[in-house]
């Protein structure tokens, strides 16, 4: 299967800038996998689509905000924050990375300074801190990382704070990802609390979500694609309810396409297992799925693992199909966007 296979055309303005007002606001699109049907709703109408005993699962990785800007003498350079590997020692992607040397100094603040001791492929770099309490200091200067397709003027302070609250689901507890399980975003309180009343069963698992949920796919066939790893946390209860619900046929509902690949890396031996692991899972079609029975996710960009994942779980035909209807009934696309349930 081609990378080609998995390629659309979007018009611009379908790209969702700015979060809807309320979270529960968004559209939502249900497609039904054994009619191929397509329907159209709202994703306050979503409890609907569970009844007691349903299991949910829900994503709880909190968006650090991982971007920011330091200074090498005079000049001002991007940075993404990626991952802590010791105290004080960052990987960090950095723009324009032709610029960042093994050996300079970077001031993001008075109070943070760093120190490039790796040059590492594509715009990486390891970069050790003067001080340890990294974090701290991001919440005091740094932006949410919102990908390249929702555009920001630079260091644009009015939406700082919006995208810093709305980047963010209502239920983020573990801080370690540099985007947001958008599928997650849609949800309110309000929501939940409506869906715990209906006797279905709210779970938690975390994916700290890395480089390889949005690396793009550079193989012309997509077997050859390698993906990046990724660290997910399962907890003992979680694994019991999911595996017991297995069990008693009793349908796993995943929220996002990064609950998606935790449940399905954490299935061995015909069981969910609890604990730390990563991941290096890619799925694509031909794919079987062996936990998630339904899937609510966004809509996603052309060529990317995302949406092979998708396609692997509702069908490519009937995806391709969907898409160009929600193109047609002029949905709002991506991160920010409007959502797709599938049954």
């Amino acid at each position: 299967m081609l990378t080609a296979d998995f390629d659309y055309k979007l018009p611009f303005e379908l790209i969702a800038q700015k979060p809807l007002l309320k979270r529960e606001q968004s559209r939502m699109m249900v497609l039904h996998r054994k009619k191929g049907e397509i329907f159209h709703s709202l994703f306050k109408e979503f409890p609907d689509y569970l009844n007691k005993g349903d299991v949910l699962v829900l994503n709880n990785t909190k968006v650090l905000p991982a971007r920011a800007w330091g200074k090498k003498e005079k000049r001002e350079i991007e940075f993404l924050f990626l991952k802590e590997y010791k105290k004080g020692l960052w990987e960090v992607l950095c723009r324009p990375a032709k610029k960042v040397k093994s050996g300079d100094i970077i001031s993001f603040s008075p109070e943070l300074k760093g120190k490039i001791v790796k040059v590492e492929p594509e715009g990486r770099r390891k970069i050790q801190f003067s001080t340890e309490d990294i974090l701290s200091n991001l919440k005091k200067i740094g932006f949410a990382p919102l990908p390249p397709y929702i555009k920001r003027k630079k260091k644009n302070s009015e939406l700082r704070a919006l995208d810093l609250e709305r980047y963010q689901t209502v239920f983020a507890q573990r801080e370690g990802a540099i985007a947001a399980p958008t599928a997650g975003l849609h949800f309110t309180p309000q929501i939940l609390e409506r869906i715990k009343t209906k006797g279905a069963l709210i779970t938690q698992i975390s994916l700290d979500v890395g480089l390889a949920t949005f690396q793009p796919v550079r193989a012309k066939r997509i077997k050859n694609h390698k993906m990046l790893e990724e660290t997910f946390s399962i907890s003992p209860a979680v694994s019991q309810i999911i595996n017991k619900a297995k069990k008693d046929t009793r349908p796993v509902t995943a929220v996002g396409t990064t609950s998606v690949r935790t449940l399905e890396s954490a299935f061995i031996n015909g069981e969910i297992h609890s604990g730390e692991g990563t991941t290096k899972l890619f799925i694509y079609p031909g794919y079987e799925f062996k936990v998630a029975d339904r899937l609510l996710t966004n809509f996603h960009l052309p060529r990317s693992t995302l949406l092979m994942m998708v396609a692997a779980f509702a069908g490519l035909d009937l995806i391709k199909k969907a898409y160009q209807e929600a193109i047609h009934k002029k949905y709002r696309f991506y991160s920010y966007g409007d959502c797709m349930l599938i049954l």
